[in-house]
């Protein structure tokens, strides 16, 4: 190691020159803004500006800064500073965070050079960065007002306090915190003594463990401890079903190349892969399972003792058959869908530390009473020992509701009693973590002359990968949505997930519907055509109303707005030849008769009143709905009165997973029953806050519905449903030129935010339908991050948001219904629509080829 004297922020520093400078800004310096969000010098988290330019800090050792001056967001002067969290937060550009200072530092490189920049010339200047939540167009708003108020020289004060309404555009809380950097995701936990673990990994997706040789790889200086299975109390675990080995044990079979085998830890993190490296494993590799039908093979290997079907799910109303053959219309597909990698700005981290007799845990996951909960289980210990708190979360989509580091580093902290930290690299995150479900999937569907739908059937088969993770509720909606949102009288889904040696496939925005709609939009535009009706005019004789029957059999409320969403989009249908059109709807809530809770404390403390819910912020703004319903509730309070805090086990009651879109219902309406609560209270006493002191109220809902296997002729699965639809057009050359996505989510809270999270979430769709490529070859993930087809900010469509009601409202937190994952559902389908109308190609599989994007 050499050290060398690097200028950073107008300060020197003596440091690693080996070490690349984004290490060294992070471990040596403490500049902590600038992110590790990849191996392969792709995303763009650690960008710094070096001697006016900006460039990356990952892929360049600190000695090749010598004599430069690096700055980074710590260094930005106060007027700087003030203006870029102006301007981020007064356009809605902040989602995760994670992404935001590197956007930050691009936005100075090109404003201290290009003080009136274009939106061509923004898009261009932060293309090197990537955002998984946005879809930039927000970033480009900031970028713009924030060379708009640097050439005014104007430096913006704090947002006045006032009362915060539902629908207000104010600022989030949490954005100075993310522009500047000082927020902490895991990754930034400091503690002292803290040491590092990582595990041994499958070589091959399947194959048999036949020794461990541990011996050499204990002696090295650095090693502390090796744990096997042997060491785990409880050895397996799951979110839902418990079939996933936090370590496999000699003489068993690995499942995936995920597999964990031993678990080392080391003083230093660099150690880690040469003590892992002198482990002397014995392994017989074997024929791995890679599909579905495989899986159902007389012949196929069983990957689990239970064996290699997880779940089937059959769902029937009236009688699809006789209505089929009595059809004046009918077609019959087969479509094939992929995985797909999440690509969350920040890779998986967690830190374990010993508390009493427990573990304390600092994590970036959807749920800490998931985490608590797993992690017990695995230890044997109460739930009241292990405490689980959350930093900033770096996005999530789903891929962060399973255990994948935080497990690994309480069991390490159990047995050192030493803090411990474990975390993926990007490539490790892409072959370890879920992914979306691959399906396939036959639909049949028919209608009568007029373009009536009278009949659907479907068989679903899913690839779960190697474990359960989430595998039998994405089923049960890709089955139970399979349909539509369309009045259907006769309709049946068969649907099996079935275990395979392929990467485990999890929870992802849009839980399996994305999936099966995808084939039934592209069956109604090809019934259109075979009636003579467009694709508009099929889809608005055919929706839904109030008072309809969904195809799962539950009956449509006053909310249900598709029909809207289709007369709002209407003139721009008619205005646009060859446009592509589809429409989606999609569950708020778990549902399905299971228990679904959100709870909500709040407390007055030192004059504030604390908001605490377990509801967890991946980006998409619980903190902002929670606090918008309690100041509209209790309409005295203004913004600088209320304090919302991050989930933790020991201080925030448990509000269920970020998942299924429920947050904004769930919490937003137990934030308001409890609310109710301290108006009365704060009525009784005089309107004085002080007077209520240390006092707490608690506020909890928990709708009740059906499981699919009820009885019941028209059963309530789920306590509401958003509905979307999207238009995409193209240019000449077959690029996207603009989305039109027009959605009923109930009331919008902050109407800012909401187009955010549907800007991002098409950006996400046209992803899956277009752009992205998750390759997995014989089990094995091949799929680099730069690889994956991410869209950048100069390659973004515009997109437009337009939002609708139904007639009525759901009864719950003013109205509002879920909208993280209905953003994307209908884009694919939109998109092979315009490009069937382009070329007269029909496609049935994902990503579309033979477009601008996919070659054949």
């Amino acid at each position: 190691m050499s050290k060398v004297t690097v200028n950073v922020n107008g300060t020197d520093y003596e440091v690693d020159g080996d070490a690349m400078l984004v290490h060294a800004l992070r471990e040596e310096i403490g500049a902590l803004s600038v992110k590790v969000g990849c191996d392969d010098s792709t995303c763009g988290t650690c960008m710094v500006i070096a001697d006016g330019r900006l460039v990356k800090a990952c892929n360049r050792p600190a000695s090749a800064f010598v004599g430069q001056k690096v700055l980074s967001v710590e260094g930005l002067s106060d007027q700087e500073k003030a203006v870029y969290t102006h301007a981020y937060a007064e356009t809605g550009a902040v989602q995760c965070g994670f992404c935001t200072p590197a956007m930050v530092m691009a936005s100075k490189a090109l404003l201290d050079k290009t003080p009136d920049p274009t939106r061509d010339d923004v898009a261009k200047a932060i293309r090197t960065d990537i955002c998984r939540c946005t879809g930039y167009r927000q970033i480009v708003d900031a970028v713009l007002l924030s060379g708009e108020l640097l050439r005014a020289g104007e430096t913006p004060g704090p947002e006045v306090p006032g009362r915060l309404r539902v629908s207000d555009s104010r600022h989030r809380p949490d954005t100075d915190e993310k522009v500047l950097g000082t927020g902490k995701f895991a990754d930034d936990i400091r503690l002292p003594g803290m040491v590092f673990a990582k595990a041994l990994r499958s070589p091959t997706p399947r194959g048999l463990v036949k020794s461990l040789g541990l011996d050499a790889a204990k002696a090295h200086p650095d090693c502390l401890a090796i744990l096997t299975s042997e060491d785990v109390p409880e050895n397996k675990i799951g979110h839902i079903t418990p079939d996933w080995d936090v370590l496999i044990p000699v003489g068993s079979h690995t499942r995936y190349v995920g597999d964990a085998l031993a678990l080392v830890a080391s003083r230093t993190e660099e150690s880690l892969d040469e003590i892992l490296g002198l482990i002397e494993l014995d392994y017989e590799p074997l024929p791995p399972v890679t599909s579905p039908q495989q899986a159902l093979s007389p012949d196929a290997p069983l990957i689990h003792e239970r064996g290699n079907i997880l779940s089937i799910e059959h769902v029937k109303r009236g009688t699809p058959d006789a209505a089929i053959r009595e059809a004046a219309h009918v077609v019959t597909h087969k479509f094939k869908t992929p995985w797909q990698e999440h690509a969350f700005m920040e890779p998986e981290c967690a830190v374990a530390a010993p508390d009493g007799d427990g573990v304390m845990m600092w994590t970036s996951g959807q749920s800490v009473y998931d985490e608590q909960r797993e992690i017990s289980r695995m230890l044997q210990l109460p739930k009241s020992k292990v405490r689980s708190q959350t930093t900033l979360v770096g996005g999530g989509f789903g891929g962060k509701e399973d255990m994948s580091v935080q497990h690994h580093a309480a069991l390490m902290a159990w047995h050192l009693k030493v803090p411990v930290k474990v975390k993926f690299s990007r490539t490790e995150s892409f072959a370890y973590h879920t992914k979306r479900h691959p399906m396939d999937m036959e639909f049949t569907v028919a209608c009568d002359s007029t373009g009536k739908l009278t009949a659907v059937k479907v068989v679903i088969l899913s690839d779960t990968g190697a474990y359960a993770s989430i595998g039998s509720p994405v089923l049960q909606r890709a089955c139970t949505h399979a349909g539509g949102p369309y009045a259907i009288p006769n309709f049946e889904v068969l649907g099996m997930a079935l275990y395979t040696n392929n990467p485990v496939a999890g929870a992802f925005r849009g839980f399996g519907v994305v999936q099966s709609q995808f084939g039934m939009e592209t069956c109604v535009n090809e019934l259109a055509e075979m009636v003579g009706l467009d694709a508009w005019e099929m889809r608005y004789l055919n929706v839904v109303r109030p008072g309809d029957a969904l195809p799962n059999g539950q009956i449509a409320d006053d909310s249900t707005g598709i029909a809207q969403v289709l007369e709002n989009l209407k003139g721009d249908f008619y205005a646009t030849p060859g446009a592509g059109l589809a429409i989606a709807h999609k569950n708020t809530g778990v549902g399905m008769g299971l228990k679904d809770v959100g709870r909500c404390t709040l407390s007055v403390e030192s004059g504030k009143v604390h908001i605490r819910t377990s509801a967890a912020c991946m980006g998409q703004g619980v903190g902002q709905v929670v606090t918008r319903v309690l100041s509209e509730t209790v309409d005295s309070l203004r913004s600088d009165q209320i304090v919302y805090e991050l989930a933790d086990t020991s201080r925030t009651p448990d509000s269920g997973t970020s998942t299924g879109s429920r947050q904004t219902l769930f919490a937003g309406e137990a934030t308001r029953l409890a609310a109710v609560q301290l108006r009365d209270a704060l009525a009784e006493a005089g309107g004085s806050l002080a007077a209520l002191e240390g006092q707490e109220w608690f506020g909890e809902f928990a709708p009740e519905t059906d499981p699919l296997d009820t009885t019941k002729p028209n059963p309530v699965s789920h306590v509401g449903y958003g509905y979307g639809a999207q238009m995409i057009t193209l240019t000449a050359s077959g690029e996207v030129e603009k989305v039109l996505a027009v959605y009923d989510v109930g009331t919008v809270m902050n109407q800012q935010s909401a187009e955010g999270q549907i800007e991002g979430g098409v950006m996400m769709g046209l992803g899956y339908g277009l752009t992205e490529e998750f390759v997995v070859e014989d089990g094995v993930p091949k799929t680099r991050y730069g690889q994956l087809g991410l869209i950048r900010a100069n390659k973004m469509p515009p997109v437009e948001v337009r939002f609708v009601t139904g007639p009525g409202t759901l009864p719950y937190a003013y109205g509002a219904k879920g909208m993280g994952e209905i953003c994307l559902i209908p884009t694919a389908p939109a998109a092979a629509q315009a490009y069937y109308l382009r070329d007269g190609k029909r496609r049935y599989s994902l990503p579309l080829r033979d477009t601008y994007y996919k070659r054949g």
